[in-house]
């Protein structure tokens, strides 16, 4: 658990969207309005800064959220172990594969966390939870087709950090939900 405060957060989207999606900018701004404000910075992959549609690999993507997380923590003047990482599905489940991988974080934000594609339960994305020491916010739909809030809660529990998790009417997408998505976030925040 964290004894002080996080300094910021890395936000990163989803596969199909960049980082001006409405939920990460609804996030900043909450977080913006806290006392004192939280810094959040939202960032594109690198496939979306090259203008192509096709996710990078795992490898390129957490290597990417490294890099900005390293750049960010520096302009902040902390490392990264003051930083909270997280993002919406595909962006979330980069951060958690980098901090399973052993780069340092105050915490994760896991907006829509795809536990596994959409009707192949059979194919989870689990295998790094159990290296996640930090506390973790999964803030999920009840009708998420990349995972039920029961298979969320099941899976997760292999997480040794403390985790929250904060079930909202909807699907993956959260749609009309960007307000209560960043209240959660922003609640979270205050609670560490």
């Amino acid at each position: 658990m964290t004894t002080t405060r996080p300094a910021g957060l890395l936000l990163t989207p989803g596969a199909g969207a960049t980082r001006e999606h409405r939920a990460l900018v609804a996030v900043e701004r909450a977080l913006d309005e806290l006392e004192p404000p939280l810094r959040t910075r939202r960032v594109d992959f690198p496939y979306r800064l090259a203008g192509r549609r096709m996710p990078d690999r795992p490898p390129v993507a957490i290597a990417h959220v490294r890099s900005e997380a390293e750049r960010f923590a520096a302009e902040l003047g902390v490392g990264t172990e003051r930083l909270l990482l997280g993002g919406r599905s595909y962006g979330g489940r980069m951060c958690s594969m980098a901090v399973a991988e052993g780069l340092p974080a105050a915490g994760l934000v896991l907006l829509s966390y795809p536990l596994h594609p959409p009707g192949r339960p059979d194919r989870l994305r689990v295998e790094h939870l159990p290296r996640l020491d930090v506390p973790v916010l999964l803030v999920s739909g009840d009708r998420d087709p990349f995972g039920s809030p029961e298979e969320l809660a099941e899976h997760t529990a292999a997480i040794p950090g403390p985790v929250t998790h904060v079930t909202l009417p909807g699907a993956h997408d959260l749609r009309g939900r960007d307000a209560e998505v960043a209240a959660a976030v922003a609640r979270w925040v205050e609670a560490l």
